[in-house]
């Protein structure tokens, strides 16, 4: 019995060893792989570049003009020459006003300036007194603006080349004078002119400065996905919001085939400078998951060391870096770099 419990004891004391010895150094040779494990990766050197320090901006699309078309007086409407969408030219009659008051006030200009002839004649040889005179003439001048009032209260013109967007009377009715539009106009019809047309966009203060007019910008539209809008500043406002601390500049943009419309959305790109950057390959960059942290990989003495960075403009496939721990000529990891830990091993291979 106590034979087999020797040998029962010496087994067990063997397999012990046996099982310990392989265990460490199935161990040591695991340890070893990992030590050993050396990661391939692509680098390329970091350099700054001259980039266009661009900004993107939204804007409404306006009436380059707008005018509310209305006499300055009430009266009745005799004709309302065109209907909404109606192309108008510069001087084009468009509206026409009962004449009655402007005929009444024409009859009495026509005497005025009969007895102004005669009394001309009259002060000559002092057939009149100075102060006679002096009155006809007044009166003669106070129709003769009278009329020609009336006349631009009889006959409405359009102020410029454009187009008819809103109508609000027909033949014969009454016009009072009284608000009748959305913003709080009176008005018989409405013309805008859309060629050029108006983008009206907010800017930061720190701009002022370097906004200049007549500078060039690009204006797009969602719309109009493959086309591009060429614009200049046309008017910059003097002052400053202070609640936004942002001013508004006006743009003039060509629209020659009219596609572009009042109240249409639109961006603006403007270019404010040129300057350098750390620019790098978008997909250098990576994101922690979970948060919005960006961070890359350099190479150095053979290790992967991870940097966080903060994003700047993108340009095309490449988006600029900001970090006080990266600089110039460092070596940047573009591939292979996914996996990668801080100091892991790594290896530089060529293309």
């Amino acid at each position: 019995m106590r034979t087999i419990k020797l040998l029962l004891a010496i087994l067990v004391a063997f397999f012990s060893i046996l099982f310990i010895s392989c265990g460490g150094k199935a161990d040591a040779k695991s340890e070893e792989n990992k030590t050993e494990k050396i990661q391939p990766v692509k680098v390329t050197l970091l350099q700054e570049e001259e980039v266009a320090r661009e900004i993107d901006y939204s804007a409404n699309l306006v009436a380059f003009e707008e005018v509310y078309l209305a006499p300055a007086t009430p009266g009745r409407i005799i004709k309302v020459y065109p209907e909404i969408g109606d192309r108008v030219k510069k001087g084009q009659m468009l509206v026409q006003m009962d004449p009655t008051q402007l005929n009444t006030s024409l009859l009495q200009l026509e005497n005025l300036k009969k007895d102004k002839q005669r009394f001309d004649t009259l002060i000559q040889y002092g057939g009149v007194s100075k102060q006679q005179y002096d009155q006809i003439n007044t009166q003669y001048d106070v129709t003769k603006a009278n009329v020609e009032l009336l006349s631009t209260n009889v006959n409405l013109a359009s102020p410029f080349n454009g187009v008819i967007t809103a109508k609000y009377f027909e033949n014969g009715e009454l016009f009072t004078g009284a608000p009748n539009t959305q913003v709080g106009k009176p008005a018989i019809v409405v013309v805008q002119q859309i060629n050029p047309i108006k983008a009206i966009i907010s800017v930061s203060e720190k701009y002022y400065p370097v906004v200049k007019k007549g500078m060039i910008v690009d204006v797009k539209s969602d719309i109009y996905a493959d086309k591009e809008f060429k614009g200049k500043i046309s008017l910059i406002h003097p002052t400053i919001n202070a609640q936004t601390k942002t001013f508004n500049i006006e743009i003039e943009v060509a629209n020659n085939e009219e596609l572009l419309r009042p109240g249409m959305f639109a961006s603006v790109n403007m270019e404010f400078a040129k300057e350098t950057a750390m620019v790098v390959p978008v997909s250098a960059v990576l994101m922690q998951r979970g948060t919005n942290n960006r961070y890359v990989f350099v190479y150095k003495d053979g290790k992967a060391h991870r940097i966080d960075v903060k994003l700047g403009k993108r340009f095309d496939d490449k988006v600029e870096i900001i970090s006080d721990e990266i600089g110039i000529n460092d070596q940047l990891i573009i591939a292979g770099h996914n996996n990668l830990i801080e100091g892991d091993k790594v290896e530089i291979v060529k293309d």
